[in-house]
């Protein structure tokens, strides 16, 4: 459904629709007579406060400092901002309008990757996410799931990096009473807690061998066998599954079994890490500053500087470093607003310098298969011994620091020592 901007707030504001629209939220520029909760939110202009309900936002644009007072007591939300805060102002505004469901987007691309996503959830078709750790991962799949015909049956999310190796069996397909030492009593399982709904299987390659022959069945018959049961018991259940490392990799050297791969690979969703999609930082930005702000103090609007130096900046961490990023600026700011000194961003831990701005070069011819395994080998290699190093030999910090689990650092370092 197209977001209602009232005529006044258009002409206000002349480029929001279009700014909008491009972020993947399609408007309708119209005249606002009276009142309606039944449209769902809806942009006014201040003047128009008689016409707005608690879920609609008002917006004036005047030169000076910038303004942004949140709904409260059943009064709409208010945004007020001028020319130099123009860009952050319609992120605002659009970040208030969007749907909770849907992740925030900036850049064309990512809306019609959302549009995709969409489509595909139509359908129970399995999809695979892959994408860097914090690029969004969990938020799309949450978006696929609220845009399917299961929206209003349970969405279940699994690390299966967070799950004790001991246990995972039992957690994912249940269990009988006494099948096991401490087993005081039956549990469905997280298959059948999804059931109806949408299962994801988050940090799908650090699942044991053993455990993937068996997903790879439930996946196929529609049915699971708990722990110390002798009958099967169906589901119904779309999973989702995500990776931060690539699969055929993990194939090719024996950690992941090709025939799950394939049965997973249905619908494939690669993310981009956050350096790539850079229009989707402001977006994300707002949302970020939305989120965390204290609601009893003036709004920490970002000045422009403050908003370039974030679209500038290279992201290793992608969103999750932004996120840290902004609630360091938004506690420890001294001034009305954030300034661009006011982000604290930090030096990539690997050693590697970090990206700006990403440059349209020339793409270098293409290596061999085996010298691009060693050459990935080799930086895989650095990072770990750098980061180990950094966490004083601590593995917990290392693999918090390398973005992976415990396990996955054990693997590799397992493969160091193989190769030496």
């Amino acid at each position: 459904m197209a977001i209602a901007i009232s005529d006044r707030a258009a002409e206000a504001s002349p480029t929001l629709a279009a700014w909008m629209t491009a972020a993947g939220m399609p408007c309708a520029v119209a005249a606002i007579n009276f009142p309606d909760r039944k449209q769902g939110p809806r942009i006014l202009h201040a003047s128009e406060i008689a016409k707005a309900t608690v879920q609609d936002v008002l917006i004036e644009f005047e030169d000076g400092a910038p303004l942004f007072i949140p709904s409260v007591n059943g009064h709409p939300a208010r945004l007020r901002f001028g020319f130099a805060d123009m860009v952050f102002g319609h992120a605002l505004a659009t970040e208030l309008v969007r749907p909770a469901c849907r992740p925030a987007t900036g850049e064309p691309e990512s809306a019609r990757f959302l549009d995709l996503a969409a489509r595909v959830a139509a359908s129970d078709a399995t999809v695979l996410i892959l994408g860097e750790t914090g690029t969004g991962k969990e938020g799309l799949s949450r978006f696929i799931h609220a845009s399917s015909p299961r929206a209003t049956a349970p969405f279940v999310p699994v690390n299966c990096a967070a799950l004790p190796d001991t246990m995972l069996e039992a957690m994912l397909f249940g269990h009988q009473k006494g099948a096991f030492t401490g087993a005081a009593g039956a549990n469905d399982g997280l298959f059948r807690a999804a059931d109806g709904g949408t299962l994801l299987l988050d940090e799908i390659a650090e699942l044991p061998l053993n455990l993937q022959a068996k997903l790879l069945r439930v996946l196929q018959e529609g049915e699971v066998l708990p722990v110390g049961a002798t009958q099967t018991v169906p589901v119904n259940v779309r999973v989702i599954a995500a990776a931060n490392r690539d699969l055929t990799v993990e194939v090719a050297e024996g950690r992941f079994r090709a025939d799950l791969y394939w049965r997973l690979n249905v619908v494939p969703m690669a993310l981009k890490p956050l350096h790539a999609r850079r229009l989707d930082i402001r977006a994300i930005a707002a949302a970020l500053f939305v989120r965390h702000a204290p609601r009893d103090m003036p709004f920490p609007w970002p000045t422009a500087a403050a908003l370039d130096r974030l679209m500038a900046h290279g992201w290793p961490g992608n969103v999750r470093e932004l996120e840290n990023v902004i609630q360091r600026a938004i506690l420890l700011h001294d001034g009305e607003r954030i300034e661009a000194g006011d982000l604290s961003i930090e030096r990539s831990p690997f050693g590697a310098s970090v990206p700006t701005l990403v440059p349209a070069i020339a793409e270098p011819a293409p290596a061999a298969s085996g010298q691009m395994v060693d050459i990935t080998r080799k930086i895989q290699q650095r990072a770990v011994r750098e980061a180990l190093d950094a966490a004083g030999g601590h593995r917990g910090r290392a693999a918090r620091q390398l973005g992976i689990s415990e396990r996955t650092l054990r693997y590799r370092l397992a493969e160091m020592r193989a190769v030496a």
